[in-house]
């Protein structure tokens, strides 16, 4: 078995009986990088009849999915990477038909259906609109793998209830199937499909053999003969081989091919380097600070352990933190340097972050003022919504991978635990997951064998946010014993008003939430967080209202003083 993908494809489209052809399908199948990292992708649209224009619809929707997926980050998964282009591609055709003479006739606007399949590694990723329909073939029939999003009105009339442009927002099917050499795709619009039986299509493809547009052409002529009056189009895509090896071995090439970096010595040069001292050295690695002879700037060379050169996993770690760093771009991130130089061993040199972890700062500020640990703990969240943006968890956060530099600038490092949407897809299926860092800042969910999403970053900021404030740890110690979720709806959070009186109560609830052992009543994006470290929560209000006398001081005091009249003239009232 081959170790990439690779697939025999054939196509055709006709506009029949029609005076236009608004069917359109595309087809890419990229250089070797991209085929791994993004997969080959083909599309089929089908204009509406009654619109003059959904041809350029069609066409719109085909051309832009094919050219605008391929530039979306490596990083992401196909899933993210479609459904961000599709919805972007769904909006300007609904834009196009509002700013046109159409804009109160949709049914004569920028509308069409839309089919995407996406052979990625070993499975199959379909997204879709409409009517199109993509099959599998199976045995002598073929088995539907989309859904007609269509409306029956009467017996020979019917409508679109889904289109791509026909409203402002996009609801897309999404369906992954695992895929194996020797499966064969087919995606036909209606033309095709409503005037051939399933075992007919499946038979003239079985007939074909390998040429698989002779198959798509006599799918069509068939269909024709058989009295289609629409635009006619076929698409036929059968897998010859699969990566054998499901991973991400281009990202880790370097670190089985390159030999691993020596121990070095101040003075001792690498690479255009020369070494001044070790500033950090674990059983994972050795930190060096070291200078740039060609531009005299301070850099940071990290060498794997000598220990590492018996674990493969590990210095898969190792490659993907130079993986990540090159691919983002934030002043809380720690930066590559030179990233393209070429390398003679395993290192990975980033740029020189002169300050202290924040596990000294810990230590030097044991009881620093709520506006400080805001203004850090922001700057941290900002790095990490670096990674979030790009469909990575880092995984690893704790204050030893915090820098804070001499400006007060928090900065992150160490992205070798980083958990990488699009590369996952790469991954066996059955890969186990466990907590990859710091056990006393993991999220609870790892720790019971779920796979981490962003809402784990989320836990472990929440657990630092607390740390800063109190110098405790919100569950002390039980989170890492955690074995089943009965353990883990025990949990029990400490308020971090027990340590700290001086918190406001609205400031430790929202704590409560972004640690909560559950990770979907967590926080449903970091920048809430940040606000309601800031200012109390709607919810807050509610349970806890503010005093009559702050919401509305002028009538408090008017009801006061009412009341006291009354006092009085009751007391002369009852006098003797």
């Amino acid at each position: 078995m081959t170790t990439q993908l690779s697939v025999t494809t054939g196509q055709h489209s006709d506009k029949g009986h029609k005076p236009v052809n608004q069917d359109f399908h595309g087809l890419i199948i990229p250089d070797n990088r991209q085929l791994r990292s993004k997969g080959i992708a083909m599309a089929i649209a089908d204009g509406i009849s009654s619109s003059n224009v959904s041809q350029i619809a069609s066409e719109s929707a085909v051309a832009g999915f094919l050219s605008d997926y391929y530039s979306t980050p490596d990083s992401w998964s196909a899933k993210q990477s479609a459904q961000r282009v599709l919805r972007a591609t769904n909006a300007w055709l609904h834009a196009q038909t509002r700013q046109s003479r159409y804009r109160y006739d949709q049914d004569r606007g920028y509308v069409c259906t839309l089919s995407v399949l996406i052979l990625k590694s070993a499975t199959a990723h379909i997204f879709h609109v409409g009517d199109a329909r993509i099959y599998r073939l199976q045995g002598k029939g073929l088995e539907q793998l989309t859904t007609d999003h269509r409306v029956w009105l009467s017996r020979d009339d019917s409508c679109l209830n889904r289109a791509m442009g026909l409203n402002s927002q996009l609801d897309i099917d999404y369906l992954t199937v695992p895929v194996w050499p020797g499966d064969t795709f087919v995606l036909a619009t209606d033309g095709v499909y409503e005037h051939l039986p399933e075992s007919s299509m499946a038979g003239i493809i079985r007939e074909s053999g390998d040429d698989l547009d002779t198959a798509a052409r006599q799918l069509i002529a068939t269909a024709l003969a058989n009295g289609s009056e629409d635009n006619l189009s076929a698409q036929i895509v059968r897998v010859d081989s699969i990566p054998a090896n499901k991973s991400n071995e281009e990202v880790t090439r370097d670190a089985h091919q390159l030999p691993l970096a020596p121990e070095l010595v101040p003075g001792q040069p690498l690479d255009g380097y020369r070494t001044l001292r070790q500033i950090h050295s674990s059983s994972r690695s050795h930190v060096y600070l070291a200078v740039d002879q060609a531009s005299n700037r301070q850099v940071a060379l990290k060498v794997p352990a000598m220990e590492m050169q018996q674990d493969p996993r590990a210095l898969d770690h190792f490659a993907i933190e130079q993986w990540v760093a090159q691919r983002i771009n934030s002043p809380h991130v720690v930066r590559p340097f030179a990233p393209e130089r070429q390398r003679s061993c395993l290192y990975l040199a980033t740029e020189y972050v002169q300050g202290i972890s924040l596990k000294q700062w810990l230590l030097d500020n044991p009881n620093p003022d709520l506006e400080t640990v805001r203004q850090l703990v922001e700057q941290i969240a900002r790095g990490l919504r670096a990674f979030h943006r790009l469909e990575m968890v880092h995984q690893d956060l704790k204050p030893e991978n915090i820098l804070i530099d001499s400006q007060g600038t928090a900065v992150l490092i160490d992205f070798g635990a980083t958990r990488i949407a699009g590369l996952q897809e790469l991954r066996e299926h059955d890969e186990p997951t466990w907590p990859r860092g710091a056990a006393l800042y993991s999220a609870p969910e790892t720790f019971l064998g779920e796979p981490a999403g962003w809402q784990a970053d989320q836990f472990s900021l929440g657990v630092i946010t607390y740390q800063l404030l109190t110098g405790q740890l919100p569950y002390g110690t039980r989170v890492p014993g955690l074995r089943n979720r009965s353990q883990l709806r025990k949990l029990s959070y400490h308020p971090a008003r027990l340590y700290r009186d001086d918190l406001p109560g609205w400031v430790d609830e929202a704590l409560a939430r972004a640690v909560h052992p559950e990770p979907h009543k967590r926080y449903p994006a970091l920048s809430e967080f940040m606000f309601n470290l800031r200012q109390p929560s709607h919810h807050w209000h509610q349970q806890h209202p503010r005093p009559l006398i702050e919401r509305h001081p002028l009538g408090f005091w008017q009801g006061l003083s009412a009341l006291l009249l009354l006092a009085l003239l009751l007391s002369f009232a009852y006098r003797p």
